[in-house]
């Protein structure tokens, strides 16, 4: 009868072996989740950078204002006529 425990317990070891351990296992599954939802909120992230983005691109293509915007906030410039004043902090 020992014999026969001892045998089932170690088929019963054997087989679960592979769920605990091997390739595929609850940790290996656990792990690809966490990385899983690492990547769909990186890919988050940057679905909303591109979004801003081409809003943006739209807004050059559209006008001239966001051009001028960005003339303005980026180089400096200013119309003819107009006063640049620059306060530092």
């Amino acid at each position: 009868m020992r014999l026969l425990n001892a045998s089932l317990l170690a088929i019963l070891l054997i087989l679960q072996y592979p769920l605990w351990f091997a390739e595929g296992s609850w940790r290996t599954v656990l792990t690809l989740r966490k990385e899983l939802t690492l990547q769909q909120a990186e890919n988050h992230r940057l679905e909303d950078r591109n979004k801003r983005l081409l809003a943006e691109v739209q807004d050059l293509r559209a006008g001239t204002a966001a051009v001028e915007e960005r003339a303005r906030m980026e180089l400096g410039m200013v119309r003819e006529g107009e006063v640049f004043v620059q306060y530092v902090k």
